[in-house]
């Protein structure tokens, strides 16, 4: 199997369960979720083959705005019982809404390292090994030392509470 079929395959069970439900929540079915992801598919695998193409966003944040963006595309030209294709005005504003989707993650993930760059580096560590790494608290409690699992539950819930008291210091 080659990698790049591997990798769409990876990207398939990764990310389309979250686009039938998405879909399938607005007025779809699984076909059309099935449908459309594909042309997601291969929407990203011309994007890849662009030289110029960089990636600003996690790489779901990238596929789902796709995804979502033809889905949207496909009830409004159904609304408009039109058979056209996607001419290149509607092809801009296609990239626009991805380009404005894809910013507003930056936006949400560079204000969340900040409140994670704001806590002490223990609540970072242990926040990045829990939310990013997947990390399970008994993995955590073994990698600090902590006694029992009850400790590394209240150290996690400490260091929560010490990012949300810096986003409301930053609210302010």
């Amino acid at each position: 199997m080659s990698s790049q079929k591997k990798t769409l395959d990876k990207l398939y069970t990764d990310y389309f369960p979250v686009f039938k439900l998405f879909v399938l929540r607005n007025n779809g079915s699984i076909e059309d979720a099935e449908d459309i992801f594909q042309e997601a598919m291969m929407v990203l695998v011309e994007k890849l083959r662009q030289d110029d193409f960089v990636l600003s966003a996690s790489l779901k944040t990238y596929v789902m705005a796709i995804a979502k963006n033809l889905w949207f595309k496909q009830l409004r030209d159904a609304k408009k019982n039109s058979t056209t294709e996607l001419t290149d005005v509607h092809s801009s504003v296609l990239m626009e809404e991805i380009t404005t989707a894809i910013e507003v993650e930056k936006t949400y993930w560079d204000k969340l390292n900040a409140y994670l760059f704001s806590v002490s580096s223990h609540c970072k560590t242990i926040l990045e090994m829990f939310y990013f790494e997947k990390k399970t608290i008994d993995e955590i409690q073994k990698h600090f030392g902590y006694s029992t699992k009850h400790n590394a539950q209240n150290q996690k819930y400490k260091c929560v509470e010490q990012v949300k008291a810096v986003k409301e210091k930053d609210n302010k």
